[in-house]
Order: C-alpha cells, then sequence, then structure tokens
C-alpha cells in the first residue's frame, strides 16, 4: 500500500535518512517510491496501517503520515485517479464522521469561498456521516505544492497536488519537551534537541542497545538516545561540564529531569585516546559532536614537552595516581582526531552497530574536508546542515561483520600513517576546518589579492 508522508520543511538532507533508519529498527519494509529535497511530501509503499504508525511513533521530521489516495498536476487528473485507485475503500468510510483540511505548501487558500469550491469538488465520495472540525472518526487532507513565491507572483494553479487520509501523527512535540530553553543544565555547545533527537534516530538507538558519547558534554545525545530506550554511556575531556555543581545542574541532574536515570549507565573523565573503554566489540552506537577546535585548538591528555613538565613523575612517585593531579594536555590534530574516533568505532562497535558523528566542513570545494573512510565502515547516509560559508555533517557509519571487510585495504591502512600533522606548532597547523574558519573560508588567491589591495592602500 502506498502512504504519503507530510515532513517539515526543516534539515531536508536528514528527513529520509530518518525514515529509513527508524524502517530497520521497527522491522518495516519500506521503500521510498517519490521523494525530493526540495518537497515536504514524500510517497513510501509500506506493508500495513500498522507500519506506518510504527515510523511515526518515533519520527521527529516527519508531521503526519496518509493513505495515499492520488497524485497529479491538476485537480482535473486526480479526481479520476481517485476514482479509479481508491472507489473499493470508499464504503468502510460512508458512516463514520470526517473533517477535510487544506494544506497549501509555499501557496495560499485565504478565500473561504475558494476553500469550500475546493472542497466541494471531492463531493463525488460518498461520505454521508457528520462533518466534526474536533476529533473526527477520520481525516482527510488535500495537499497544494505551489511555485516559490506563487502568491505575490498571483499563480493560478499549484505544481502538485495530493489527496489522503491521515493515519497517524509523528513526534515533534519531542522537540518542545527536550528544548534547551527547558533544560537544567547546558552548555554552548549542547546539542539542541530536534538534531540530537534525529541523531538518535539514523544511529538506531532502541530498547536493550548500549549507546556511547565519547564527547558527551552536558548529555544531549544520551538524553536523545535513552528517549528512545537504549541505555547511555558517556565521557569527557573536561570533566567540570559533566559534573556541574553536582546537583540538579549536572549531566545526571538533566536526566533525573526528563525521568531517565535508570538509563544512564555511567560518565566518566577521559579523552578518546586515552579511553579506559574496553577494546571490544560491545557497543550498539556511538553518537557524537566532536570539537571543532574553533575557540581554541584541539587537546588531548599528555605533555607537548616532557622535559618540561618533571613534575608528572615526581622523585619517583606517578603524580597521576594523586587524586587532587590536574593532567596536562597538548594539542591535538583535527585530522588525527577524525581517524581516532573511526579507530574507536571499529574496535568497539557489533556487527552492523552505527556511529553517527558532526564534522564540519567549507562549504568552498577547495577548502572542503573530505568524508573520512575506513576499511571496517561503510558510509550509510551523509546529512547536511548549511550555514554561511560552512557546513556541518552527520556522517553515519555501519560497522561491517569481519567476513564483509576488505582485507588488504585494512592491512594497508595499517600501514599507513596519519597524513594530516600530529605535531603542529599552534593550532592552525593542527586544524585545518579553524584555519579556514579565521580566514573567512577565502581561497589563497583571495588573501592574496586583499595583502596586494591592503599594501597599494598603507602605501596612498
Amino acid at each position: 500500500m502506498e502512504y504519503l508522508i507530510r515532513f517539515s520543511q526543516l534539515h531536508e538532507t536528514f528527513r529520509s535518512a530518518e525514515i529509513q533508519a527508524i524502517a530497520v529498527i521497527e522491522g518495516v519494509d519500506l521503500r521510498v517510491i517519490s521523494y525530493s529535497d526540495e518537497s515536504p511530501f514524500c510517497v513510501v509503499r509500506l506493508p500495513s496501517e500498522d507500519a506506518a504508525r510504527a515510523i511515526m511513533r518515533r519520527s521527529v521530521l516527519a508531521h503526519a503520515i496518509y493513505e495515499h489516495w492520488g497524485t497529479a498536476d491538476t485537480y482535473d487528473e486526480l479526481h479520476p485517479i481517485i476514482k479509479r485507485d481508491t472507489a473499493h475503500l470508499w464504503p468502510q468510510y460512508v458512516e463514520p464522521s470526517f473533517k477535510m483540511n487544506i494544506d497549501a505548501y509555499q501557496g495560499s487558500r485565504s478565500s473561504s469561498k475558494k476553500q469550500l469550491a475546493l472542497i466541494n469538488s471531492f463531493s463525488y465520495l460518498p461520505f454521508k456521516g457528520p462533518i466534526r472540525l474536533s476529533c473526527p472518526d477520520q481525516e482527510f487532507t488535500i495537499f497544494e505544492q505551489w511555485e516559490f513565491d506563487a502568491v505575490p507572483l498571483n499563480l493560478p494553479s499549484p505544481l502538485k497536488v495530493h489527496f489522503g487520509r491521515l493515519i497517524a501523527c509523528g513526534v515533534r512535540d519531542l522537540i518542545h519537551t527536550f528544548d534547551l530553553k527547558k533544560r537544567d543544565y547546558i552548555s554552548t555547545t549542547s546539542m539542541d534537541s530536534e538534531l540530537a533527537l534525529v541523531t538518535a534516530n539514523i544511529a538506531l538507538a532502541a530498547p536493550g542497545k548500549i549507546f556511547y558519547d565519547p564527547f558527551v558534554g552536558t548529555g544531549s545525545f544520551p538524553i536523545a538516545c535513552a528517549h528512545f530506550g537504549a541505555l547511555g554511556l558517556g565521557s569527557d575531556i573536561d570533566g567540570r561540564s559533566v559534573r556541574g555543581d553536582g546537583g540538579k545542574k549536572s549531566l545526571r541532574g538533566n536526566f533525573q529531569q526528563y525521568g531517565l536515570e535508570k538509563l544512564l549507565g555511567d560518565v566518566f573523565v577521559c579523552d578518546l585516546t586515552n579511553s579506559p573503554v574496553r577494546r571490544a566489540r560491545i557497543l550498539d552506537g556511538i553518537v557524537c559532536d566532536p570539537p571543532y577546535g574553533v575557540r581554541e585548538g584541539l587537546k588531548v591528555l599528555g605533555c607537548k614537552d616532557p622535559e618540561s613538565t618533571p613534575w608528572v613523575v615526581e622523585k619517583g612517585r606517578k603524580m597521576y595516581r594523586d587524586p587532587a593531579f590536574v593532567a596536562p594536555k597538548k594539542p591535538y590534530s583535527f585530522m588525527a582526531m577524525l581517524d581516532d574516533i573511526l579507530n574507536f568505532a571499529t574496535d568497539t562497535l557489533v556487527d552492523n552497530g552505527r556511529i553517527s558523528f558532526w564534522m564540519p566542513t567549507a562549504n568552498d570545494e577547495e577548502q572542503e574536508i573530505g568524508v573520512p573512510t575506513h576499511p571496517c565502515l561503510a558510509i550509510v547516509v551523509v546529512c547536511t546542515q548549511v550555514f554561511n560559508k560552512w557546513s556541518r555533517r552527520l556522517i553515519t557509519y555501519r560497522r561491517l561483520p569481519d567476513a564483509e571487510v576488505d582485507l588488504s585495504a585494512l592491512a594497508q591502512q595499517k600501514k599507513m600513517k596519519h597524513e594530516a600533522q600530529t605535531n603542529g606548532i599552534n593550532a592552525d597547523d593542527l586544524n585545518p576546518f579553524r584555519r579556514h574558519y579565521f580566514r573567512g573560508f577565502k581561497s589563497e588567491q583571495d588573501l592574496t589579492d586583499d595583502a596586494a589591495t591592503d599594501k597599494i592602500l598603507n602605501t596612498t
């Protein structure tokens, strides 16, 4: 059976990825028949209404799903399609109360007379039940997709029209439930609730699974995963962000705020390169937003110059075992961090477990940072959130079973050293994104031209 999904017109590249991931979680056979990022309407094939409801129980980016009765370029084409393909469905809707809506995307039917005339054009449907605007037994919707700026241009007709019967609504209300403005404890890097929930869906968070965030901060991702039933674990190099004030304003306090404390496994302080997590295939998923190193350079535990820090081991005593010890940090390469994340995922994810992590990049092709790869990981989907001159991607990988891994590629990968610099002098040397960010994402030619212009201005 065909169904029409009405998406929100936000995060367009994430929408299809989310519903397909939910289909995997629910064990539903879903096939996309027609979809475009330019339109909020998606036609899919599902085995039953129960399957459609299962998709909507978790979808954050979908408003609702409808039994698809027809799609056409004009109403003159739509009415014959509905009569031909759905007449066998009509008898079961003759007596129940009903309601008819009009959803005009990028357009408007502001005149009540035009709306009524449009609804009356479907009068051939043999519905005899009472019309109820509140809580009807059945709800039907006429969808119109108009050209952008259709209203000021006074265009006569929409580009596409659809008609369907409401089956179930999505869970967009979760965005408000987990809204950061209502959360007791956040930081400047806390991921907003909508994208945290979408990330959890795409990573296949579900009951009985263990999910881990190695850059946990104030816990946005583990909270989202816990809402969907997964056990959340996390770590961070900065213990202050995890502990907060130790009470209500802390990571644990956030879990308590939502009644999810039973799904908080544990949180601890470490960095990814010095992690106590056992390198065994025990994690069902990894979700994280690694630091971009813009406000300050990336760092990991360690001594930049061991000879200048003899106090780490003082008089034969290992000072790092002292409870009051503050560990030193050294600069860390952004590109090495990406490789380390993938290596960690390879070592700890179960077969077909997913890692979804966010990565920034410049929009300019010459400065764009490529999607990192690993022989043990298959790219599932890359979703992009575009800003002005840069974007951030949500990259999702699947851990391949060992039988599917290209052993020659794996051997080659182990022989290769990091191509990125790992011993740069400053943060810009170690982080190409940071370097481009503070240059305004200008090309080398633009920077040369700017320098020449400044020189001319300074000499006149």
